[in-house]
């Protein structure tokens, strides 16, 4: 069951958040949460202490295990714009824009995924392996009409400029 959490209206530009949500991207809960805890960026605390709320939430109300998570998905998406006017010369204002992010994180367990890819990878070798039993039964009934090894082959042609002089280094 993957933990939805979000986070809107962070006064940080998404740009600036998109970097350091592409490095935890697809990480252990564990290890993004120290990647983060070591970057510099302005932007890596609100992302720490929403990954925090994300474990929290998952561990009370799902009962899931921390050690198990990992971050399947984080979009960062851009949120309203707050509009300031700075002025300039000879009476004139130029327009600010103070952008602001909205943050979703995914986390879903490794265990349920396992299991999942398992049951999938069986089906899909039963289903092949019914396939070919068919190809080669029709193989076996059917004899070619026509037979392949006296078929002859155009060879390829090449498209475009063909070199038709070789250079030559100057004799020195």
């Amino acid at each position: 069951m993957p933990v939805n959490v979000k986070l809107n209206y962070l006064r940080i530009a998404p740009r600036k958040v998109r970097l350091i949500a592409d490095l935890i991207r697809g990480k252990s809960v564990e290890e993004a949460e120290t990647l983060l805890s070591f970057i510099p960026n302005k932007s890596a605390l609100p992302l720490v202490k929403l990954l925090k709320s994300a474990i929290a939430s998952a561990k009370n109300n799902l009962q899931l295990e921390p050690a198990n998570l990992y971050i399947s998905k984080i979009m960062v998406n851009e949120g309203p714009k707050l509009k300031r006017w700075r002025p300039r010369a000879r009476g004139q204002a130029y327009e600010i824009q103070k952008k602001t992010s909205h943050i979703v994180l995914v986390l879903e367990s490794k265990v349920k995924e396992k299991k999942k890819a398992k049951k999938a990878k069986t089906t899909e070798i039963v289903k092949e392996e019914k396939v070919e039993e068919k190809i080669e039964e029709k193989a076996v009934k059917e004899k070619p009409k026509f037979k392949p090894e006296l078929e002859t082959r155009k060879p390829k042609t090449e498209k475009g400029f063909r070199r038709i002089f070789i250079r030559r280094k100057p004799v020195g």
